[in-house]
């Protein structure tokens, strides 16, 4: 186990380069497996998410290696794959319930065991189940796996969403591009992400119309797709957090390829919050002068204002001159880390999906434990803000999101490292 060091005190300044989308590039290398041969992807972020699906790809037979200082990863996808997910593997990572579709599309089977990941809530798949059925497959959960079978083929279908769920959507567009027919989802997701998984596979030679908008069309081809060289998209919650540190800190950050377009929600709450934002072409800046001024915020699907972006409105709101509400309408544990942001001297009071945020002066620092991603990226965010040492446990979480957090924290002025942690922890 390691833990982030943090002294406080500390303002941002300079420049930083995101790499590849966390929540694109995973599920483009489950796409692969729709192409026989080596499918390259560029701007690979150097996370641990990217190590634990690439062995899960070489699980199923695939060949995959990823080179961190390149940012490149190649997978190397043979004529006969496997069908079955390793639960070790899986239980370490949400994302690998990607391969669900792909696998189901091109195998006519698939086994994944129940994935795992962040402590965040329940985020269950009887949406992708629906869609998988409404395609001819039988799925049914087996000893803690999903099991799908589609002997005979998938067929497309309409597919109404109840909620506009990311995975769900990607798992149904992956599975339908080898289907019979035509395959059209309602209320699809419209994450940048999703768009950029479907430009790579209409560039591997899969038809599909409408990603970015409610309504996604899907015809499929037959036989297999083409491997591709393909470069995934900027990481829009990485940019965001960077935009937030610069704010938290009373800094002057630049986020030199981030795309401002998909942040326009949290790029305005900052504006509001007394941040000066300057677009670039690529990029944008974020300069903070003075103590923050509250924002309420509520979560939504894209294009609202990100879930993965709420523990740091949060911790911006902590320390602003006033207070405000935050609504979290998609997942009910993240406010575990309101919790823990309580321990620097947060003043927070949480009721269902609502946390009402009282800015204090000054937080102070203390130890605290990271209970997914962005809540152990934005507790080291207020250990910068906090007066004194703030140490942030089960740092493997920000790992899992965030390529080199510490050492580009430094290189923006700051004083963080990451150390051997063997505390006992009260989660994982």
């Amino acid at each position: 186990m390691e833990r982030f060091r943090i002294a406080g005190e500390a303002r941002l300044d300079g420049t930083v380069e995101v790499a590849g989308a966390k929540n694109s590039v995973l599920k483009l290398m489950a796409a692969a497996l729709l192409a026989e041969g080596t499918t390259t992807l560029r701007q690979v972020p150097g996370i641990l998410d990217v190590t634990f699906m690439a062995q899960l790809l070489d699980t199923l037979g695939c060949s995959v290696k990823v080179d961190a200082e390149g940012r490149l990863a190649t997978i190397a996808v043979p004529g006969t794959i496997g069908h079955q997910c390793d639960y070790d593997l899986v239980r370490k990572l949400r994302a690998s319930i990607s391969v669900l579709g792909p696998l189901l599309a091109r195998c006519g089977q698939a086994e994944v065991a129940l994935p795992g990941g962040d402590n965040i809530g329940s985020r269950g798949l009887n949406m992708h189940v629906a869609g998988l059925e409404a395609m001819g497959a039988k799925v049914h959960i087996e000893h803690g796996f999903v099991i799908a079978e589609a002997p005979q083929g998938l067929h497309g279908a309409e597919v109404w969403l109840d909620f506009p769920s990311v995975g769900a959507t990607e798992t149904i567009m992956m599975a339908a591009v080898l289907a019979k027919g035509t395959t059209v989802i309602e209320n699809a997701a419209r994450e940048p992400e999703i768009q950029d998984i479907a430009t790579m596979l209409v560039e591997m030679g899969a038809q599909i119309d409408g990603a970015g908008s409610p309504r996604i069309e899907i015809t499929g081809v037959s036989g297999l797709l083409n491997p591709v060289d393909h470069v995934v998209i900027p990481d829009r919650i990485v940019s965001g957090s960077w935009a937030f540190a610069a704010a938290i800190t009373k800094g002057d950050v630049t986020v030199a390829n981030g795309h401002a377009e998909h942040l326009e929600l949290p790029l305005d709450k900052l504006h509001k919050a007394g941040a000066e934002i300057t677009v670039l072409n690529p990029g944008f800046r974020v300069r903070m002068h003075d103590r923050p001024k509250p924002v309420d915020v509520v979560t939504l699907p894209y294009p609202g204002f990100a879930t993965d972006l709420q523990a740091f409105v949060i911790a911006l709101n902590a320390i602003s001159d006033g207070a405000a509400m935050v609504t979290e309408n998609l997942f009910e544990g993240r406010f575990t880390f309101a919790q823990e942001l309580t321990r620097l001297g947060a003043q927070i009071q949480t009721d269902g999906h609502h946390a009402v945020v009282r800015g204090v002066p000054r937080l102070s620092g203390a130890p605290v434990v990271a209970s997914d991603i962005r809540a152990g990226a934005a507790l080291v965010l207020a250990g910068l803000a906090a007066e004194g040492e703030t140490l942030v446990s089960a740092a493997h979480h920000v790992h899992r999101g965030y390529t080199d957090f510490a050492g580009n924290l430094r290189r923006l002025g700051a004083d963080v490292v990451v150390e051997p942690d063997d505390a006992e922890l009260y989660w994982s």
